[in-house]
């Protein structure tokens, strides 16, 4: 199982996606088409984890090296998150919004194939790599989802059919995130102790990890101090979001982090 194969099983997974999307957008009153629209949606990410195992065997290392196989993740880990909150809160509009980010980053991979190589540089070859960027995805993908109820309730508040259930999940959605986000700087500090002796050295990829971490605290306060300023509230999140993607991918192409020990490839 190599990266030539990724295509038979991201096009599949995208069919499937797309179909339980227009179930939902056109069909979604008809109890036997929304059920069905949740398996093939299951389906769909099965068939993304059955490849990210596959691709794991054939590469002897977890595939979590680049930007193109945490994409993988990204597209894996995001059709979930909308699975758990339709189940909770039964947004249907929310799952297709989360297989459909989840289709762009197969596109994405799909358009600019990667190739990888079986071997990792000595600083990745620790037990923390695997805890420390899991957790970072998995917090990636919720921090997706709450900027994009963030918008939806933005367009909701516009049209004044603003109600507390959107500000509910959002919450939900960022209580989790960040929980995983604040794990995975912890996994991090430890991994960067046993690898370069250090735990924290502000480096280019630290100090924007630190400062998305405090504009997701700033929100929690906001939230608090003031829980009627909802309209603050959703674009902190949005910019929180975007800060949170300069974090992950943008800062590997600043001057200042060429020297980074964190810019491992550029897939």
């Amino acid at each position: 199982m190599i990266w030539i194969n990724f295509p038979a099983f991201a096009i599949t997974a995208i069919i499937l996606w797309i179909a339980s999307i227009i179930l939902n957008t056109f069909f979604s009153k008809k109890k036997t088409l929304e059920y069905f629209s949740l398996i093939i949606s299951f389906i769909g990410i099965i068939v993304i984890f059955s490849f990210i195992v596959l691709l794991w065997k054939a590469l002897e290392r977890p595939p979590l090296r680049t930007l193109g196989e945490t994409r993988l993740w990204y597209a894996f880990f995001l059709p979930i998150v909308g699975i758990i909150s339709y189940f909770r809160l039964k947004y249907k509009w929310f799952l297709s919004f989360t297989m459909l980010v989840a289709i762009v980053f197969l596109c994405v991979d799909l358009l600019h194939p990667e190739y990888y190589s079986k071997s990792l540089m000595p600083a990745l070859q620790s037990p923390w790599f695997v805890p420390h960027v899991t957790v970072y995805i998995l917090s990636y993908a919720l921090m997706a989802a709450a900027a994009l109820v963030a918008i939806k309730g933005l367009y909701y508040m516009r049209i004044k059919q603003f109600d507390n259930q959107t500000l509910s999940l959002i919450d939900s959605l960022v209580y989790i995130g960040f929980a995983f986000f604040t794990i995975g700087l912890l996994f991090g500090a430890l991994w960067a102790k046993e690898a370069w002796g250090h735990y924290w050295t502000w480096d280019p990829k630290e100090t924007w990890a630190f400062i998305t971490w405090m504009l997701y605290i700033l929100y929690f306060h906001l939230r608090y101090a003031n829980p009627k300023n909802h309209k603050i509230a959703m674009w902190l999140l949005i910019f929180g979001f975007i800060t949170l993607l300069i974090c992950w991918f943008g800062v590997n192409y600043l001057p200042s982090a060429q020297n980074s020990v964190h810019v491992y490839s550029r897939g």
